[in-house]
């Protein structure tokens, strides 16, 4: 499904170029539970952005279920990454003038699935994830609970192969971080690939492949990997 072939990402900094990712090959295959860990600096979100089409690599090769998607133009990148990959991030993003249905509407409406549609799929949604009764609510009128639920919901809406999900219990509670993380790891069980970031080990161990970065390499892979 994700297959990436001695990737680098640079960036200039000033008069310096960055090395963000040195030579990274890996292959995630469908339903796979990974994590991605590794200190500060280490290439862990630059990855993440690289693979779901949020960032291009300066060298190497990405392919997506099969596609060559390395070099996409901006219109098909964005076309792919609605269509097959789902995001949840540690501060929700979340259009902070639109109520939750909305904002879990608004993959949809970039789509152009006509109204009806989308509301039965949206509703459907947030009675899943436990949010329909807060959805007529905005972002600043929920939990970080509520409103990480919500980001989940809006990754899911159009049914994506894998959710990216970028240090997603960062800023929640214990409590409510654990009811985060149990719910993306429902949806893995159900077949749904999760790629998870986090600078913690305790989180990190939880999947089912560990991913280790130091100093934009791959270090460690341990754990299952794809047939």
């Amino acid at each position: 499904m994700i297959f990436l072939r001695e990737v680098h990402r640079a960036f200039r900094v000033g008069d310096d170029e960055v090395q963000a990712l040195r030579n990274v090959s890996l292959e995630v295959g469908p339903g796979e539970y990974v994590s991605v860990m590794g200190p500060s600096g280490s290439g862990k979100s630059t990855l993440l952005n690289i693979i779901g089409l949020l960032d291009r690599p300066t060298a190497g090769v990405y392919r997506l279920d099969e596609e060559d998607v390395t070099a996409l133009t901006d219109f098909r990148a964005a076309q792919v990454r609605r269509e097959k990959i789902g995001f949840v991030f540690q501060f929700f993003h979340l259009v902070p003038r639109l109520t939750a249905a909305e904002n879990v509407e608004l993959p949809l409406v970039l789509a152009g699935l006509p109204s009806a549609e989308r509301a039965t799929i949206v509703s459907g949604l947030l009675r899943e994830f436990g949010i329909a009764h807060r959805a007529r609510h905005r972002p600043d009128q929920l939990s970080g609970g509520e409103r990480q639920r919500v980001a989940i919901a809006r990754a899911m809406v159009m049914r994506p192969a894998a959710i990216l999900a970028d240090e997603p219990t960062g800023n929640l509670d214990q409590p409510t971080g654990r009811e985060v993380l149990q719910l993306l790891e429902a949806l893995n069980a159900r077949g749904v690939a999760l790629i998870l970031v986090t600078h913690d080990p305790a989180l990190g161990n939880r999947a089912r492949r560990q991913i280790r970065m130091v100093d934009g390499e791959v270090h460690t892979d341990i754990g299952e990997r794809p047939a």
